[in-house]
């Protein structure tokens, strides 16, 4: 689906639900950016870990340079926050941004989020949780759609075609799937080795990849796509509070980076 189809599908479903605020002259009003953070609280996520990411995002959110990359899009933008393990859900439910304080209330609704409970890296179920559940919710229309996601480890509980059919699915809605992949040195310096026990599986070998790799490879591989899409790496739960800085102000901004695909 095209950036046009998109903002003409979210018109439509805003005028049904008669939630569609109009400037003067009848015409509905949108966004610039709809941003999706995707994050990982599956069972290699401890309690410190978990609040590493929530203070991560919330800073990233209040974080001046970002404030005025939202504020400098007509509008804002809108923002949701995903948690992912076993299944996916949306602790931060839509909301737009569009000044200091929508950023700062934002900030505040992510430091806020209850830790849930999960054990697997489902990254297939939750891209189709975003494509059935989050994309269609949003209130307003926007010209592109960004979901960033980050984690730890490659998925362990997805048929590897299965994976793919997700992705694919997720980004035939025209959203742009950004990776920020982070590097525990020691914990996951290489996936796709070994066994693990999938739900309702037993125990079996990962499915993907079928070779050894590096998790910032399978994310190059498996995750990101779409158009100006890249991938930026946090060097551990330490770094990602900056990683996270810098990917909402390329991602808001819609800068375009080259040669991080």
């Amino acid at each position: 689906m095209s950036g046009r189809l998109i903002r003409v599908a979210g018109a439509v479903a805003m005028l049904m639900a008669g939630l569609a605020p109009a400037r003067p002259g009848g015409k509905v009003e949108s966004v610039a950016t709809a941003l999706v953070v995707s994050v990982d609280v599956s069972q290699s996520v401890d309690d410190a870990r978990f609040r590493l990411q929530m203070e991560g995002i919330a800073e990233a959110l209040e974080d001046p340079g970002v404030v005025a990359a939202i504020t400098g899009n007509p509008g804002g933008i809108l923002f949701a926050m995903v948690t992912w393990a076993d299944r996916a859900g949306m602790p931060v439910p839509w909301r737009r941004i569009a000044s200091k304080a929508d950023a700062a209330a934002a900030a505040a609704a992510v430091r806020a989020t209850p830790r849930q409970a999960g054990e697997f890296t489902c990254i297939g179920q939750m891209f189709r949780t975003v494509a059935a559940s989050v994309i269609p919710a949003m209130p307003l229309p926007a010209d592109r759609i960004v979901v960033d996601v980050s984690g730890d480890g490659s998925d362990n509980c997805t048929d590897p075609d299965a994976l793919e059919a997700e992705r694919d699915d997720l980004l035939g809605l025209g959203a742009t799937i950004n990776g920020l992949p982070i590097l525990v040195p020691g914990e996951n310096d290489v996936v796709g080795a070994g066994a693990y026990r999938a739900p309702g599986y037993g125990l079996r070998p990962t499915p993907l990849p079928q070779d050894r790799t590096s998790l910032e490879q399978w994310y190059r591989a498996h995750v990101v796509g779409g158009p100006t899409s890249f991938l930026l790496a946090a060097a551990g739960y330490g770094d990602f509070s900056r990683a996270m800085r810098r990917k909402f102000v390329i991602e808001i901004s819609a800068l375009e980076r080259k040669g991080e695909k």
